[in-house]
């Protein structure tokens, strides 16, 4: 198989994987708290991820680099998983899963936002169109989300948006990581997980792990949204000579994703949705087109 084939093989599983961590994270808040959510998907991330290093000959490295790495994994560590899935999962209960997704779309367009004060770039007018563009459809969605469900929780759409602060807050921080990204993702878990138990056992106790629809939520949240996926797409990434016609495929998740929600969950699809998500697809589209170009 050539290098170019096992990438775009790589990209498609993470992409159809992505498609359905929205339709599992309701899935699993129908079964678990948000605390419980946290540190019961992330000890399964952490298991994945170190499976993965183990096959990878590098979990020696990320285990001999833990203590020397130690203020990297927690800071990051602070904000993905613990802020990050603590904003995002609170969202997600609160919202239509076909608001929540899209919503979260977006920050790739906050993160243009935030590049202005942390790394002194200069907005074009494409990227302010873009961005026009993007948080118009937010307003769809947010109308679509009223439809759908009689009202809208509108503190649930403020988390939503600010899980793409932090999102993108995260990989500016994390352009200045000098560590492998897996190898840095699993110590981000390894130093968070403490904090993650802490909290859930204040909060709501232990989940009923012995319960086979609660187990395996939260094993699948933690291996395909917070563990693995990443892995994939990392593999495409290295095995592509052309990561801008790959990146490309990341748009078909959201609309997937959709399908998915109707499907399982039995969201009605409001025409606004489609709408809202294509003017945010327009928007990071822009933006990405022409940073390439320039």
């Amino acid at each position: 198989m050539s290098s170019e084939r096992r990438a775009l093989g790589y990209a498609l599983i993470a992409v159809l994987l992505w498609s359905t961590v929205a339709t599992a994270f309701k899935v699993a808040l129908q079964h678990v708290s948000v605390s419980q959510l946290m540190a019961g998907a992330a000890l399964f991330s952490i298991i994945a991820l170190l499976a993965t290093l183990a096959i990878r000959d590098e979990l020696r490295t990320a285990l001999n680099r833990l203590w020397s790495d130690r203020t990297a994994a927690f800071r990051l560590g602070l904000i993905n998983p613990v802020l990050y899935y603590a904003v995002l999962f609170e969202a997600y209960d609160r919202l239509p899963a076909q608001v929540a997704q899209p919503v979260n779309y977006t920050w790739a367009i906050t993160l243009g936002l935030l590049s202005v004060p942390f790394l002194g770039h200069r907005l074009t007018r494409w990227d302010l169109t873009g961005m026009l563009l993007g948080y118009s459809g937010v307003v769809f969605i947010s109308i679509a989300g009223q439809n759908v469900s009689g009202s809208l929780d509108y503190f649930g759409l403020f988390l939503a948006l600010a899980s793409t602060l932090l999102w993108a807050g995260y990989w500016l921080v994390n352009t200045r990581d000098d560590r492998p990204p897996i190898i840095g993702l699993f110590q981000n878990f390894v130093y968070a997980f403490p904090l993650l138990v802490l909290w859930m056992l204040w909060r709501d106790g232990l989940p009923a792990l012995n319960e086979w629809p609660v187990s395996a939520s939260l094993a699948y949240v933690g291996v395909f949204e917070m563990g693995i996926t990443f892995v994939f797409w990392q593999l495409a990434m290295h095995h592509t000579s052309n990561a801008s016609r790959i990146g490309t495929l990341i748009f078909l998740s959201p609309f997937i994703s959709l399908f998915l929600i109707h499907i399982v969950l039995g969201e009605p699809l409001q025409w606004l949705t489609f709408g809202g998500l294509g003017l945010i697809i327009a928007g990071l589209w822009i933006q990405q087109s022409k940073a390439r170009s320039n």
